[in-house]
């Protein structure tokens, strides 16, 4: 067997295999009326054949834990019971087929109220669909959108009792594993991040104090998640500022998401999922195949938490050596997945294994 076809264990937790699929937004779901953000025929669709393809764990897209915390309003949300009923028919099916289930829950922050990515532009918050974004300073995301209004002390434990709400009822969705979204300069990042987090009160300036709403959203979603379960947390290892000399902003660093991993560590995460960027639209970024796995194996190697690693990874022998050089303990496909909805079985045949085919597939 090899390395990627192992099973992974986590707490009680047996996911079958170290190739999952990475949250990635559909902007589907309905976004008004009695079934705004609830998953739809397209999610069930989508989710089930990458279960079919052998992906071991399947992560939702970034599941909103409020109407105000879409990125656009076409996301689904974990807000009401309407959604939960919808999503307990996609984690039934996965399950069935082998797969665990997961869901990223998440605040989009600053980066909310924006069209679909096909469609392009932001909505302006008097315009029809649009609201006006929070977050922790008054701080455009870009030219051209919207200002957002800072958060009061307030309005953090507002939002804060939202993300534990969503995991409660993730959790009655059928969900086994969740994730904290706080990567790609959604809200949590943003108060991670001294470019776009200006506070000067308790959740601003230093390590800690940018670090505070994180350790809290983290702690929080632990106490009330099955002590069972693993929780896991998406976390951008850089927002390619601070080391690029050319660029005078200061940014999230390595370094402090090696400090980060360890404070998560103490309250209960058992997973950090290693991506980067995301908080400015223009930052200098040179990619290539695998070029994230480095801030992975530098979390796993200095603070002993076990990472998964994401970007570019396309290749089963790619995604074999990482897991088996130690580089990480899993990898999240993305793109790749979009790409070929049965990547899992594809690679488990290059790499000499074999998958449980379908009984209604046997006969291919």
């Amino acid at each position: 067997m090899s390395t990627l076809f192992e099973p992974y264990q986590l707490r009680s937790l047996t996911i079958p295999n170290r190739a999952w699929m990475s949250p990635m937004c559909q902007y589907s779901a309905a976004p008004d009326g009695p079934a705004v953000g609830a998953p739809a025929d397209w999610h069930f669709a989508h989710l089930a054949a990458r279960s079919v393809g052998g992906t071991g764990l399947i992560v939702t897209e970034s599941t909103a834990v409020s109407p105000e915390g879409r990125i656009s309003p076409y996301d689904l949300g974990i807000w009401n019971d309407t959604q939960v009923e919808a999503f307990r028919r996609v984690t039934g099916f996965l399950r069935s087929q082998g797969s665990v289930p997961g869901i990223q829950i998440s605040h989009a922050g600053r980066k909310a109220s924006v069209e679909r990515t096909w469609v392009g532009g932001t909505i302006p918050p008097d315009a029809p669909l649009g609201w006006l974004p929070v977050a922790p300073s008054a701080v455009p995301f870009r030219a051209g959108s919207a200002t957002p209004e800072e958060l009061t002390v307030e309005g953090i434990g507002v939002i804060l009792r939202q993300f534990v709400e969503a995991a409660e009822r993730a959790r009655a969705a059928g969900f086994d594993v969740v994730e904290i979204h706080a990567a790609h300069g959604y809200l949590i990042h943003q108060f991670l991040s001294p470019e776009s987090n200006r506070r000067t009160d308790s959740y601003g300036g230093s390590f800690d104090n940018r670090a505070r709403f994180a350790l809290e959203v983290a702690a929080a979603v632990r106490e009330v998640w099955p002590q069972d379960l693993p929780v896991f947390f998406r976390v951008s290892a850089t927002d390619w500022l601070t080391e690029n000399a050319d660029d005078e902003r200061e940014g999230w660093t390595a370094d402090e998401t090696v400090l980060l991993a360890k404070e998560l560590a103490s309250r209960g995460v058992d997973l950090l999922d290693v991506s980067t960027g995301g908080i400015v639209p223009d930052a200098k970024i040179e990619t290539g195949p695998g070029y994230q796995v480095p801030f992975a194996e530098r979390v796993r190697t200095e603070s002993g938490m076990p990472v998964a690693a994401v970007g570019l990874i396309t290749q089963p022998a790619q995604a074999e050596a990482i897991v088996t050089d130690g580089r990480a303990d899993a990898v999240f496909l993305g793109r790749e997945l979009l790409r070929d909805p049965y990547w899992g079985r594809r690679a488990a045949t290059e790499l000499g294994d074999r998958l449980r085919m379908p009984d209604q597939y046997h006969r291919a």
